[in-house]
């Protein structure tokens, strides 16, 4: 399968939220003893279709979600939204991760757990089913959620794609 094209977006203008999605200590064994430090994920969007996320990792907790958000206003992606859900289902995956996101009827709420769940509200998305299978690690769900967004395309895309007119993409 082809990978998703990535659409970089600035930070500049965007008003963005972010969320901690997981934050773990780590240990170096030193010769001199064991050293603790701190990884942070965090997923940053403007809840209105731009999200990014990223990994900080620091001495102290909170220099840590510093990083993490710092790193995730440099991987915005722009994700199509419609009526407050997703144009269609979508399969993603990264390492052992398996994430399914599928739309769902205005009211629904975000049905996914964890660190989907981080991602599918700072999109702005209101309404979708989401199944999380293989892998629960926070990194690789939280990066196969952001596959299956990249890999969303909304009808005018598809038209574009196809060179013909919306009419011909909904009618067949």
């Amino acid at each position: 399968m082809a990978k998703a094209a990535k659409h970089n977006i600035k930070a500049i203008d965007l008003e963005l939220k972010d969320r901690l999605v997981a934050i773990n200590r780590v240990t170096k064994v030193t010769k001199g003893g064991r050293n603790f430090g701190f990884s942070a994920i965090v997923v940053v969007g403007d809840e209105n279709g731009v999200v990014g996320h990223g990994l900080g990792k620091a001495k102290e907790v909170v220099e840590a979600i510093s990083k993490g958000m710092d790193d995730a206003k440099k991987n915005l992606v722009k994700v199509p939204i419609y009526k407050g859900t997703i144009p269609h289902a979508q399969l993603g995956k990264f390492g052992g991760a398996r994430v399914f996101i599928k739309p769902a009827s205005h009211g629904t709420g975000v049905i996914a757990g964890g660190a989907m769940r981080a991602v599918l509200e700072s999109v702005g998305i209101t309404d979708v089913l989401a199944k999380s299978q293989g892998s629960s690690n926070p990194h690789n769900v939280v990066k196969a959620t952001f596959d299956a967004l990249a890999r969303l395309r909304d009808a005018r895309s598809v038209a574009r794609t196809r060179g013909v007119s919306m009419d011909v993409v909904f009618n067949g």
